[in-house]
């Protein structure tokens, strides 16, 4: 198995703000935040602040400055965000932090896990093997991909509090032995070239400064032939970057879940060739255009809501504008009250943002949380030319 050397000096910092990621209830993690209320504040104050210049006016249109900014601090921001939205992400949409094709006759769960199991049937995944989860969150697609292909997964996580949630969930479930969890920043893997099978990645590569640098990263540590398969956010050819409309629907999608800059479809498949990679294939899966869309729902639907009767939409309904609009009175309260930290109605008021741009952006379909892409390394020996396979 892969093991990750430690230099001296390092150690894994405090989890910040006060967290415990074993308590299994939102409101007792909200009330665990609360016994170090400033840590929370200064948290989410450090954020917001990367974010006010450019929200409206000539900035907006202007805003290259201000995005080199973020780029600049872009592993700050991401751990930042994570320490603020995890427990809310986990609490609305589940352990996978990702969208998915919605199939009429599957539940969102069903949904869920048969985007996470495509990217392992496409990478061949087995028993034996070990894949690297770029960014893996609290755990959920490792856990989901491992017990189906038996493949020990490596997560990488740069941000404390979720790669204890992954530890602690690994255990929970009975899947530590093929589940292990590395803290260490993606585009400085603690990981040595040449040393995994496979590598996928679900909606995370999009917080890098720049794609180049983690998908470089990746063909690092990739063997010689091994693949990596990937869910990409991108803006589509139907995005216009001079239409204040459409850019400020971009720049608060973007802001709602801490993404430095989208790249456009084609900036994203030229990263790969620059690093190496061969394109094996690439599809948008929300594409109009793409297969089986008349056998699927908006991938967005889960956010816009749905006024059928169905039990799965009714299990679903935190994420819906009117769950959304309940939980964000209700940490509203909780906060005035004191029995959640300063700062979470700020929280839940960035997540709405996301949300309600996220449908703006699918609905325009300027916007793709699923540039479906299969890139390969080349063996040994080989020229590292680029094929689009689309």
């Amino acid at each position: 198995m892969t093991r990750v050397k430690k230099t001296a000096g390092d150690s894994e910092p405090e989890i910040t703000p006060v967290q415990d990621p074993e308590l299994s209830s939102f409101f007792l993690r909200l009330r665990k935040r609360n016994t170090d209320d400033l840590a929370h504040k200064q948290t989410v104050d450090s954020f917001f602040q990367y974010w006010e210049r450019d929200r409206d006016g000539e900035v907006l249109m202007k805003n290259d400055e201000v995005v080199e900014v973020r780029r600049g601090k872009a592993a700050k921001l991401t751990n930042h965000f994570y320490d603020m939205v995890t427990d809310f992400y986990e609490y609305g949409w589940g352990y996978s932090f990702h969208f998915a094709r919605m199939f009429k006759d599957q539940s969102f769960a069903q949904s869920i896990a048969q985007h996470e199991l495509y990217l392992a049937l496409k990478l061949g995944l087995k028993k034996g093997m070990e894949c690297l989860d770029v960014g893996c969150g609290v755990g959920g697609p490792m856990r989901e991909i491992a017990r189906f292909s038996e493949a020990f997964i490596i997560g990488l996580n740069n941000n404390q509090y979720q790669v204890e949630r992954c530890r602690h969930l690994a255990e929970e479930k009975g899947l530590a032995e093929l589940c292990s969890t590395v803290k260490g920043d993606f585009t400085k893997m603690p990981l040595p070239a040449n040393s995994v099978d496979a590598a996928y990645a679900l909606e995370a590569t999009c917080h890098a400064p720049r794609l180049e640098q983690v998908y470089g990263e990746i063909f690092r540590v990739l063997r010689p032939g091994s693949s990596f398969a990937c869910y990409e956010w991108c803006t589509t050819d139907r995005y216009d970057e001079s239409d204040p409309v459409q850019k400020k629907i971009i720049r608060d999608l973007e802001e709602g879940n801490s993404i430095s800059k989208l790249y456009t479809v084609d900036q994203c498949l030229q990263a790969l060739k620059t690093v190496g990679f061969e394109i094996v294939e690439w599809e948008d899966l929300a594409s109009p255009d793409s297969g089986l869309q008349k056998a699927q729902d908006p991938w967005y639907l889960p956010l816009k809501g749905s006024y059928s009767l169905k039990l799965d939409n009714l299990n679903r309904w935190r994420m819906t504008p009117m769950g959304r609009w309940f939980t964000d009175r209700m940490v509203s309260g909780l906060e005035t009250v004191r029995l959640a930290p300063s700062g979470t109605r700020k929280v839940s008021s960035l997540l709405n943002l996301a949300a309600d741009n996220l449908v703006k952006g699918g609905e325009m379909h300027i916007f793709t949380p699923m540039l479906f892409f299969l890139a390969r390394k080349p063996a040994k020996g080989t020229k590292g030319t680029a094929s689009v396979g689309h």
